[in-house]
């Protein structure tokens, strides 16, 4: 099989033998994106004007703070924060004066204006829940969660686009330890929308004896995890259950719940 520029990140993937490429992929994106702000690009305007007019996450706020890069990450606190100064002023005012604002659910909101009209979710638009609801604009809107959403409708297109012009790649995958939970959902529902009903039947069948077949594999590992608590186990070989427990969590509900904190190097 002839690999491809955008077809050689989801083989990568395949070859770690993780318990879900996308989930390989979401760290690897997610890891580079966090370097990317707190390297040499928080002193570029066009940048940090970007991650002023998003914001971070909690969850990416935290990254951020254990990655390391002091100097980075307060000069990016900095300029984020004289945004929300400046604009919560203005809105304040406009609201003392009568004029729309996000405390009368006008088009030019402050959650609007923040996140630099960042798409965000319905529940935080217009009428009176807007008034508070601008706080957690950044939570919708975050720099690295918007980076790999973008990236992610283009691996599950490879992974369509593989499966169906590279008959080499589903047996790759058929060998794999399949995916977890929510991409594998994820996945599914692409076959479903993309593929013929003659490929669907091909396909998609496949697909769930590979989850099947990683499913029980997961099972067995955490089973003989409990029963190793038992005292007539207690010399007993592990097998392939030491790590049940964050590998059983990722298949569940994806990630790598045992990670060591991403820093610096």
């Amino acid at each position: 099989m002839k690999e491809k520029l955008y077809t050689i990140e989801v083989m990568d993937a395949l070859k770690a033998a993780d318990e879900c490429p996308c989930c390989y992929l979401e760290r690897k994106m997610e890891q580079d994106t966090i370097a990317f702000v707190l390297g040499a690009s928080y002193m570029e305007d066009d940048i940090r004007a970007e991650t002023d007019r998003a914001g971070f996450c909690r969850h990416h706020t935290k990254m951020m703070y254990d990655y390391g890069n002091s100097l980075g990450n307060a000069w990016i606190l900095k300029t984020r924060m004289d945004r929300v100064r400046g604009l919560l002023k203005d809105q304040a005012q406009g609201k003392i004066t009568g004029g729309s604002g996000a405390l009368s659910g006008g088009k030019s909101s402050f959650l609007s204006r923040i996140s630099g009209g960042i798409r965000h979710s319905g529940s935080l638009q217009g009428g009176k829940k807007e008034s508070g609801s601008w706080m957690k604009a950044s939570e919708d809107t975050c720099y690295v969660c918007r980076r790999f959403e973008e990236a992610y409708g283009r691996i599950i297109r490879t992974f369509i686009y593989l499966i169906q012009k590279e008959p080499e790649f589903l047996e790759k995958l058929k060998a794999s330890k399949g995916f977890c939970l929510p991409h594998f959902a994820d996945l599914l529902e692409a076959c479903q929308n993309d593929f013929s009903p003659e490929e669907q039947q091909k396909v998609i069948p496949v697909l769930y004896e590979l989850m099947e077949e990683n499913l029980e594999r997961i099972q067995e590992d955490i089973n003989w995890f409990i029963d190793k608590f038992d005292y007539r186990n207690k010399d007993a070989d592990w097998k392939t259950s030491k790590d049940a427990i964050p590998r059983t969590m990722q298949k569940l509900v994806g990630g790598y719940p045992a990670d060591p904190v991403f820093r610096q190097k």
